[in-house]
């Protein structure tokens, strides 16, 4: 019979964890292994082999997890635990529509505060996906383009909610942007957006966002529905 592999066998731990810094040392390595694929979807993680692992009790083991759940990176299932979540599925149209309403508004709030440091920023992350073929970093580049127009956004619970949609296509595009036959990416969408921002034009901004999104969620959801992607999921 063959034995399952262990999700965390990947995982390496460097010495004991101070414990004042227990939660966020595990939240932040799980997060990282379950980004780029170390702890696949659906593996449970069991609070009292985390707590082995990482030489702690369960106490912040369990804060960690319910942090991770919080970001939508983790499921609790009944007599299950904590489960890996699925990668976006069939609600790719409502996962964007909530994008949409939530990196709205954040773009609203940010426009007005942007500094230069912000565009130049921006502008780089832009430069870096034109040239960029390792699907891992187009994922995280595309969530930190995003993510420095909206840091402005003085509503910290509201970015949050932001990131953890951003975390949730980034897992997808790490993993499915070589199937869906997307290599040279066009930054058409990202440049004009910029633009925008950099001329505090909000209306303009957004109208541009919700343009780029909706033309995400097409892409995606032809994606899903096509023949190698459901025998992917098969």
């Amino acid at each position: 019979m063959t034995q399952k592999p262990n999700p965390l066998s990947s995982i390496m731990v460097d010495g004991p964890i101070p414990a004042h810094l227990a939660r966020s040392v595990i939240e932040e390595t799980l997060r990282s292994a379950i980004l780029d694929g170390r702890i696949p979807c659906g593996a449970a993680l069991r609070q009292q082999d985390l707590a082995d692992l990482f030489g702690v009790s369960r106490m912040p083991v369990r804060e960690a997890l319910r942090q991770l759940e919080a970001q939508a990176l983790l499921n609790v299932i009944a007599h299950k635990g904590a489960v890996v979540a699925p990668l976006v599925q069939g609600d790719a149209v409502e996962t964007y529509a909530l994008r949409i309403l939530l990196e709205s508004e954040a773009l609203r709030l940010s426009i007005p505060l942007l500094q230069d440091a912000d565009i130049e920023e921006a502008t780089r992350y832009i430069n870096e996906l034109e040239s960029e073929r390792d699907y891992s970093e187009i994922g995280r580049l595309n969530r930190l383009f995003h993510m420095t127009l909206y840091s402005r956004a003085p509503n910290r619970r509201l970015l949050r909610l932001v990131e953890d949609g951003l975390n949730e296509e980034e897992r997808f595009l790490r993993f499915n942007l070589e199937a869906m036959g997307l290599g040279e990416l066009s930054q058409d969408d990202h440049r004009a957006l910029l633009r925008a921002a950099q001329e505090r034009d909000v209306e303009q901004s957004v109208t541009l966002l919700t343009h780029h999104l909706n033309r995400a969620v097409e892409v995606i959801t032809l994606y899903l529905n096509s023949p190698e992607a459901l025998a992917r999921r098969s």
